[in-house]
């Protein structure tokens, strides 16, 4: 470790071929993680280190993509406080999360340590990585996990933060993941990305507030090390005008496939541009996939390679369960033969 070419992107050095991983690479579209479950459940898969090592590297020694990530769930911190969290197959919690059963549900005074499992899943699967991969951690946005614990409409738009929210975001999530942050950099983690899936939903002053706290907190200690992905309509001239304004050096940001990536190498002025290749058309048949691919490599091959300096290739979000194993394959290919 580290793979040259992703440490490129993360330095802004100008490159003829982007490093490839997608979000969701170890996952249900993929023959070898469906073998495991048939021996084991979800929670296993994250929980033992050597099974999340071997889940993660699967998509390692088929695809070769040059970055693997921790197998995990963005949801395990919300169980380190002491929520009732199960899997059947998605997310079940056992009671939501409101300000009367606050302090009833969240008891665990040392939830850090539950988390403990990750920082071993770290260092086994880097055991076992060949040297010239990376490897990359994740937690889930601090919105993003009280979405999911107070169980808000995925479909709510222009929320504003309320004073129990913003007494949970400062002082349970922020505290919490900072914690977790540092137990996988230490454990061997190059860059640890914040995924903030639900983000989108905060109104826009209320997202600018957010920023603010989550950037500061999570990002300003780990400088050049916490990448950020949001999506569905996020406006990420906030979040690259919150960088700036308050001296954030992420690492990088990752974008989905309804904006135009090119645009923003010159927006962004430091770290990795990720995406951003629809995960929608991964799906397509094989002859339907294909002239969408094209069309793509040809965006990014307009650009000189000083001018997408800091790409890294992927999708606009996780590998989708309906994903051929073969346009999987082909797309890392057809990436690597065109740059």
């Amino acid at each position: 470790m580290p793979n040259t070419k992703f440490l490129n992107s993360l330095n802004r050095t100008p490159q003829k071929g982007p490093p490839v991983w997608f979000m969701r690479q170890a996952g249900r579209y993929h023959d070898h993680y469906q073998a495991l479950k048939k021996d084991h459940t979800f929670e296993e898969l994250c929980k033992n280190p050597l099974l999340a090592a071997e889940t993660a590297m699967g998509p390692i020694n088929e695809f070769d993509f040059d970055v693997a990530i921790l197998f995990s769930d963005i949801l395990f911190p919300l169980e380190a406080l002491g929520m009732d969290l199960s899997y059947n197959p998605g997310p079940q919690f056992g009671l939501h999360l409101n300000e009367e059963n606050a302090n009833s549900l969240l008891v665990n005074q040392n939830p850090i340590s539950f988390m403990n499992f990750q920082g071993e899943a770290i260092e086994r699967t880097i055991e076992r990585l060949p040297k010239e991969k990376s490897l990359i951690g994740f937690v889930g946005g601090p919105w993003t996990l009280i979405s999911y614990a107070c169980n808000i409409n995925k479909d709510s738009r222009q929320i504003n933060l309320n004073n129990f929210q913003i007494g949970l975001l400062d002082n349970v999530i922020l505290p919490l993941l900072k914690e977790n942050i540092k137990l996988q950099l230490n454990a061997g983690a190059e860059v640890v990305m914040i995924f903030d899936s639900a983000a989108h939903q905060l109104d826009e002053e209320d997202l600018n507030i957010y920023l603010e706290k989550t950037f500061n907190s999570l990002a300003k200690e780990f400088p050049n090390k916490v990448g950020y992905y949001a999506k569905d309509g996020i406006n990420y001239e906030t979040i690259i005008a919150k960088q700036d304004d308050h001296e954030i050096d992420l690492a990088g940001m990752g974008l989905d496939s309804n904006i135009d990536i090119r645009d923003y190498f010159k927006k962004t002025t430091n770290g990795f541009v990720q995406g951003n290749f629809s995960e929608h058309f991964l799906t397509l048949p094989h002859e339907e996939f294909l002239p969408r691919l094209e069309i793509f490599i040809n965006q990014m091959s307009d650009l000189a390679p000083e001018d997408r300096a800091g790409w890294v290739c992927g999708l606009g979000h996780g590998v989708l369960k309906t994903t051929p194993q073969e346009n999987v394959k082909e797309f890392v290919r057809r990436i690597r033969e065109a740059f």
